[in-house]
């Protein structure tokens, strides 16, 4: 693997980040490192459309990542 990668598969830190944009999140991953679905439940989703819920979730990781590595990412998310 590509060490210069910051990795997507550095789950802690993608917590951490989403859970400093959205407090209450629940995050859970499923998959492998290839096709990794991040799972996120929030009441700060409530009232949001599904994009608008998948926007908060990536706009907080793109500070992080760079997007090539997020495309690897897939993301479900529910309002908690």
């Amino acid at each position: 693997s590509d060490a210069g990668d910051a990795g997507i598969s550095d789950k802690s830190l993608i917590q951490e980040i989403i859970l400093q944009k959205i407090p209450d999140a629940q995050c859970s991953f499923v998959g492998d490192t290839c096709n990794l679905k991040l799972v996120v439940s929030s009441s700060a989703f409530k009232g949001l459309s599904l994009i608008e819920q998948h926007k908060l979730v990536l706009n907080s990781l793109k500070e992080k990542f760079e997007s090539g590595s997020l495309h690897a990412l897939s993301l479900e998310t529910k309002p908690g």
